[in-house]
């Protein structure tokens, strides 16, 4: 009980001194809580959206491991190659199946797709010629928005999970509705399609098979439409004017019976969550998995969509380890001339009696007292400047990523730059597109940078860690210091 009044009174009687030490704790606390909100704030915001974002596997072509398996200087083994590649450059509804059988995963679904003609219908071209192009000149060239052998490209989905484009809005319907009978015959359409062949909900549309005149009768349940961003650079049609879209069903039905068709299939797996990623391609490997496919997943693109947050994170634990590490060595200094300055009061307090550990007690109270009210004034002035100072950094960060994209704009010179999308968004947690090309960053306008009872207990932590630290230079001292000839040197 003694050591605290002693403390106490230590306190109030040197009040110059101590508002000194305060305010450079003060400092300190605000700088901490800030940075702590920040970095608190930033985690939830990637781990809710980690958590909110699939992480798909599917599965690709490896060609770098092809090539380099065979000498392509002999026609020999080019040839083992191409059969190679035929083997397994395809991927069957049953392996699709003996895949999907994994406790690492929590969905799995695909697609498969055909390619077909009609006699009935007309497929959207695009036509650039003399007239079209003002007179330039050169023959006429046609480009047709196909992905396949066919004029139309039948592509079935599994589920509706499977349904990716119309999840995320890039299709969406404007007449009718997407069949959820995956076991029918009834399909959507682009609505640039339909407008140009004069299809309605209800209509019946023929294609045919080239190679053999086999027919095949899709009934129109919808019409979707394509975003702009969708469409390609050099058509009047979005990308998707010739896909139908129908059940997987009824895509591998037709595949199976019509021995002329060519079917492609890509799976997507979703993992339960990403720690499961080496364990289920070791899984895939052991199931038959050729050495010559790759796993690919978009992992990078979650780690993208959140990169200008996990920037902003960094920068503010990079400042509060700085902080910290300046903040404790001046305590350290400080306190140490303190104790320079209080050697004869150690020496009269040991001289009546006091022990070394109950004087290095006291002298840590008055420090620990101090930075407690520092602390809390700290913490308080920093729930105020977290969440401007937070965005601040963030609008920085977002700045910084559009200039870079606008530069690998410039690299390819012209309009190119005209080709990004997005815009900053104001306001709020709302994602923020930054596109060029394929790449895609998603930022955040804002950070609720708050200071909570987690921030308060990390802060706490920092101000007992930071007033034993500099409390290392009284227990030193005390522990050095002989009560008599501290005495002897002041007589």
């Amino acid at each position: 009980m003694y050591i605290f009044k002693n403390a106490w009174v230590s306190i109030t009687r040197n009040k110059g001194r101590n508002i000194f030490i305060g305010i450079i704790i003060l400092v300190i606390a605000c700088a901490t809580s800030v940075t702590l909100a920040i970095r608190s704030s930033a985690s939830s915001l990637i781990e809710a959206y980690e958590n909110s974002v699939d992480l798909t596997v599917s599965i690709g072509m490896d060609r770098s491991n092809m090539m380099g398996k065979f000498d392509m200087s002999s026609e020999s083994s080019r040839e083992e190659m191409m059969k190679a590649f035929q083997n397994v450059s395809s991927i069957t509804i049953d392996d699709f199946e003996l895949y999907a059988n994994s406790n690492y995963l929590k969905d799995s679904y695909y697609t498969i797709s055909v390619g077909l003609d009609s006699d009935e219908m007309e497929a959207a071209t695009s036509s650039f010629g003399n007239g079209d192009r003002g007179g330039m000149g050169g023959n006429k060239t046609t480009i047709t928005n196909t992905t396949s052998s066919g004029d139309f490209t039948i592509t079935g989905y599994s589920s509706i999970s499977a349904m990716t484009e119309f999840i995320s809005g890039n299709y969406s319907i404007v007449e009718g509705e997407v069949p959820t009978d995956f076991d029918s015959n009834y399909c959507v359409i682009n609505q640039e399609l339909a407008e140009l062949n004069e299809i309605s909900v209800g209509d019946t549309i023929k294609f045919v098979n080239s190679n053999n005149n086999k027919t095949y009768s899709l009934i129109v349940s919808g019409i979707y439409t394509e975003k702009e961003d969708g469409t390609s650079g050099m058509s009047m049609f979005s990308n998707s004017v010739n896909n139908i879209i129908t059940n997987a069903n009824y895509v591998s039905n037709i595949a199976s019976e019509d021995d002329d068709l060519t079917s492609s299939l890509t799976p997507t797996f979703v993992l339960n969550n990403k720690e499961d990623l080496n364990a289920y391609e070791e899984e895939l490997r052991n199931k038959g998995l050729s050495e010559y496919l790759a796993i690919n997943t978009n992992s990078e693109e979650v780690e993208n969509a959140t990169s200008t947050i996990s920037n902003v994170s960094s920068f503010a634990t990079t400042f509060l380890i700085i902080t910290l590490i300046i903040g404790g060595v001046v305590l350290l200094v400080i306190n140490m001339i303190n104790i320079r300055e209080r050697k004869y009061e150690i020496g009269v307090l040991r001289t009546i009696g006091m022990k070394k550990k109950m004087l290095t007690a006291q002298f840590m109270i008055e420090l620990l007292v101090i930075s407690m009210v520092a602390l809390l004034v700290g913490a308080g002035i920093g729930s105020f400047i977290s969440v401007p100072v937070s965005n601040s950094l963030l609008a920085s960060e977002i700045e910084s990523s559009k200039n870079e994209s606008n530069s690998i704009g410039q690299n390819f010179g012209g309009n190119m730059n005209q080709a990004q999308g997005g815009q900053m968004a104001g306001g709020g947690n709302a994602p923020t597109n930054i596109n060029f090309g394929g790449v895609s960053v998603q930022a955040y306008s804002s950070i609720d940078a708050v200071v909570d009872m987690k921030v308060l207990g990390q802060l706490l932590l920092v101000g007992i860690g930071l007033t034993i630290l500099s409390g290392l230079a009284s227990m030193i001292s005390i522990q050095k210091f002989s009560p008599l000839t501290i005495l002897k040197e002041r007589t």
